[in-house]
């Protein structure tokens, strides 16, 4: 039996993000707990490429795992309201908002 990839994309027609609402080329499956937290298993969320990367550098695993476990708490997160105000008038699938080595 093949192995899933880790965070595999998954093109589809007309995917949406669940947390932003945009149409993307593609979303990436973002455990509402984290794996690493107990989530292997869990519920997920299609999401784009910003909106995944954006959620793992606001929040850890820890505060994802026990404060914002469901889209409607992503969504009311005091620390994602500028972000998503900013994202729902882009017209981008990828951005680069990773940690840079220090």
């Amino acid at each position: 039996m093949a192995k899933k990839k880790k965070n595999a994309a998954f093109p589809a027609s007309d995917p949406v993000c669940a947390l932003c609402g945009r149409e993307v080329g593609f979303t990436t499956l973002h455990h509402l707990i984290p794996r690493e937290e107990g989530g292997r298993h869990g519920p997920t969320a299609p999401l784009c490429q910003p909106c995944h990367s954006t959620i793992h550098l606001t929040f850890t695993n820890k505060e994802l795992a026990v404060l914002y476990n469901t889209l409607e708490k992503l969504r009311q997160a005091e620390d994602l309201q500028k972000y998503l105000l900013w994202v729902k008038t882009k017209r981008l699938d990828r951005i680069s908002n990773r940690r840079r080595k220090r």
